[in-house]
Formats: C-alpha cells, sequence, structure tokens
C-alpha cells in the first residue's frame, strides 16, 4: 500500500487515478478547497457532496481507495458559511470522512481566524484528526499565526501540518504536529523531499502530491517513493512516510 495524503480529486481526469494505482499508489485522501467561486453555502455542500459520492465512485471504478476530508478551507468561504458549520458535525462523521480539512489561514482576516477557531473547536468536541493548510505567500508568518490558535484549541496530537517546507520545518518539528510534504512542481521537488526526510528523520512526516487544478504531478509520491529506494533508505522508513505513518494518523 501506498497512500497519497492530500489530494483534490475533483480536479483531475478519471485516467489519473488508473496512474497512481499502476504506480502502486493504492489509497488517497482528497480535501475540500475552492474548485469554484464559493458564492453561497449550496455550492459549499454540493462540492462536498461530489467529493463523497462522484469521486469515491470514480476513484473506486480505477481501483483506488478514496477517503475524504471536508472543512472549510479559508478561500471557500462563503457569506452563510454559518450553514455550512451546522452541517460539518454530521457530515464528518460519514464513514468515508477521516478528518476536518483542509482547513486554515490564507491571508489571516478576521473572518478566516473565526472560522479556523470554530472548525478547531468541532474537531475537538468529536475528537476529529484536522488536515490544516499553510500557504505559498508569507508563509512562515502565517504558518505561526496558525500554529499559535492550535494550541488554544486542539491537541496537536490530532493535527496534521501540511505543506511545510524547509521555511517553516524547524518551528514545528519539536511539536506533537504530523506533518506534510507536498511534492508538487513549484512546492517541492523529489530530490527536496528526500533531502527533508534525510536531515530530519521519517517519523513525523507523510508525503502528498496536493495534485489539483494547479502544475500537478498524480505520480509525485511514487516518484518520491522510488527516488528513496534508489538512493539506499532503509524500506521501513519508505513505508512509514508513504504509507504507516498516514494509515496510523487517519486510521485508515
Amino acid at each position: 500500500m501506498v497512500i497519497d495524503a492530500h489530494i483534490h480529486a475533483d480536479t483531475r481526469p478519471y485516467e489519473d487515478f488508473e496512474k497512481m494505482v499502476i504506480a502502486g499508489i493504492d489509497t488517497a485522501i482528497s480535501c475540500t478547497h475552492d474548485p469554484l467561486r464559493m458564492s453561497s453555502s449550496d455550492v459549499v455542500l454540493d462540492h462536498f457532496y461530489r467529493l463523497m459520492n462522484n469521486e469515491i465512485k470514480r476513484a473506486d471504478e480505477n481501483g483506488l481507495k478514496l477517503y475524504i476530508a471536508l472543512g472549510i478551507h479559508p478561500r471557500s468561504i462563503s457569506p452563510d458559511y454559518e450553514k455550512v458549520l451546522h452541517k460539518l458535525p454530521r457530515l464528518i462523521k460519514e464513514d468515508s470522512v477521516v478528518a476536518l480539512g483542509e482547513i486554515g489561514l490564507e491571508t489571516v482576516s478576521s473572518e478566516e481566524i473565526d472560522i479556523f477557531k470554530k472548525q478547531l473547536e468541532l474537531a475537538e468536541d468529536i475528537k476529529a484528526k484536522v488536515i490544516v493548510h499553510t500557504p505559498r505567500t508569507n508563509k512562515i508568518e502565517v504558518s505561526a499565526k496558525t500554529i499559535s490558535i492550535i494550541h488554544e484549541y486542539i491537541d496537536p496530537k490530532r493535527v496534521l501540518i501540511d505543506h511545510v517546507d524547509f521555511t517553516i520545518v524547524e518551528d514545528i518539528l519539536d511539536d506533537d504536529f504530523m506533518l506534510g510534504l507536498t511534492v508538487q512542481p513549484k512546492k517541492m521537488t523529489p530530490e527536496e523531499a528526500m533531502n527533508m526526510l534525510d536531515q530530519y528523520g521519517f517519523q513525523k512526516f507523510m508525503l502528498n502530491s496536493d495534485m489539483s487544478s494547479s502544475p500537478s504531478d498524480p505520480l509525485a509520491v511514487a516518484k518520491t517513493v522510488h527516488l528513496l529506494r534508489m538512493n539506499d533508505y532503509k524500506e521501513s522508513s519508505i513505508k512509514a512516510v508513504s504509507q504507516e505513518n498516514a494509515a496510523v494518523f487517519f486510521s485508515i
């Protein structure tokens, strides 16, 4: 088993799922995001329902086991977002849903902060796992604010901080978070991911492609696994970062 711990299945063609499985990736987690202008709660919820139904079916037809993470992404805040928050507690108890996410901060607006806090409170109440987004822009500053809020509202052991790179890793490595390495054009190459793991170890990391409508590679996780093997890393370490850490964290 190889797990791609963060994708956006609804942005990808049907054939990408087959490519992933052929390359050895048989499990993935698809997170909510901003595929449309989220003009109302109905649009946001329709996005949720598509992931939970259409995308699971499309993946399954290609042999890919797809799990879902649901939440209000900071770029997906509708004017009536309270209606989404009201329905989230029931939706994230569905069997296919393994986490609340991806949520977090993008511009650190007061609205983003308020919605982030409310979703963390929800996750704490029901003991859900959380996938937390860190942005490309102002990553260090926004991530610092994100971490400070997390510590106020939820046990860090239930939180995956995603899109970690060399600019923020040392600020969060000693905490109890799990850390997501996004191998994607313009984010991190397989070689950079290998260097990160070589420097900081395999225990706290999990690999993902974050494949979306942005430049992406559905085989990013498989290519990173291949690179690690070609460089003679221990199979137990490779298995940890490409399967076991995610399987344990998400209970899948």
